[in-house]
């Protein structure tokens, strides 16, 4: 064995079982030691500065971000002028309320149509039909026909959603998502009942051109004025460019403070479902998968970095 400081890295090269986990042991216990040496060094240097002094903030995958030339400023002149001529504009300017048909693959389970049940609770003037034997474009065109603005059609995999493709009607564009980590009402502790009225959107961190596109296209699923006293908010959050779909009630509670004194205190109560979404695909016009246009679709080259999001 050569000598000198022997690696983490090298401690795979030892052929002898109980020397190999002496090595790796010892090796753990010098990184431990450097690493609290390191933190009492840091604590000591913050007290120094006092309240006053900059506070160090952790490296993420969010923060160290590559730079993306995409980025959206919100006073961007140029922006703001696609924005009102795009396929998004009637419903922005109030010219088109939303109305949503709801479908399914042509045998769905029990399963779906349960997950199905609680969206229709959170999307406004949302519908569901059955969609039997029609194909996807005669669904698209049969919507258009009757007034639609949107068409989710939600896919499953061995009894699980999988697939949601969203088509913005009636000229489109057509987004496909990958559907995971749903959880039901049923199995959120604590979890409230949602009413009637039109819940508040929340679009977080849709920063780029597609992104921005992308949080207009969600957001053609709600009325753009939401019924406050409902107290309900829906959350679109957009992290590592998986978008977690999050349903809350703002609850006012009142809480004594001292004796003959209150306090009103919020909180968040969660009403369900919960689930995270990630574009696969957006594509110019409605639902066209041999022939279609696209504007972006993800392909396996565009993953360069950990740290390159597109959303």
């Amino acid at each position: 064995m050569a000598k000198g400081k022997l690696g983490k890295q090298n401690v795979s090269n030892i052929k002898n079982k109980l020397k190999r986990q002496q090595m790796y042991h010892k090796l753990k216990k010098e990184g431990d030691k450097s690493q609290r040496q390191a933190r009492k060094l840091r604590q000591k240097e913050a007290e120094a500065l006092g309240e006053d002094g900059p506070r160090p903030v952790q490296r993420t995958l969010d923060n160290t971000r590559e730079v993306d030339e995409t980025l959206v400023h919100p006073d961007d002149e140029e922006v703001a002028g696609e924005d009102r001529m795009d396929e998004f504009s009637a419903h922005f300017s109030g010219l088109q309320p939303p109305r949503t048909m709801i479908t399914t693959s042509r045998l769905p389970s029990e399963q779906l149509l349960s997950f199905l049940e609680e969206v229709l609770t959170f999307i406004p003037n949302s519908e569901y039909r059955k969609r039997g034997s029609n194909p996807i474009k005669q669904v698209v065109k049969a919507c258009s026909e009757r007034g639609f603005t949107n068409l989710l059609v939600f896919t499953e995999k061995a009894k699980r959603p999988q697939t949601l493709w969203l088509v913005k009607l009636p000229v489109g564009p057509t987004a496909r998502f990958k559907l995971t980590s749903l959880v039901l009402p049923k199995r959120i502790s604590g979890h409230g009942r949602p009413t009637a009225h039109r819940p508040e959107l929340i679009l977080n961190n849709f920063s780029t051109r597609l992104g921005h596109r992308l949080g207009r296209m969600l957001a053609c699923l709600f009325p753009h004025d939401p019924q406050f006293r409902g107290r309900q908010v829906v959350t679109m959050h957009n992290q590592r460019d998986f978008v977690f779909f999050r349903h809350h009630r703002y609850v006012f509670e009142e809480k004594e403070k001292e004796k003959g004194k209150a306090e009103v205190a919020a909180r968040l109560q969660e009403l369900g479902p919960r689930f995270t979404l990630k574009l696969k695909s957006l594509q110019f016009g409605t639902f066209d998968t041999q022939h279609g246009e696209y504007e972006w679709k993800h392909k396996p080259e565009l993953d360069t970095s950990r740290r390159r999001f597109h959303v």
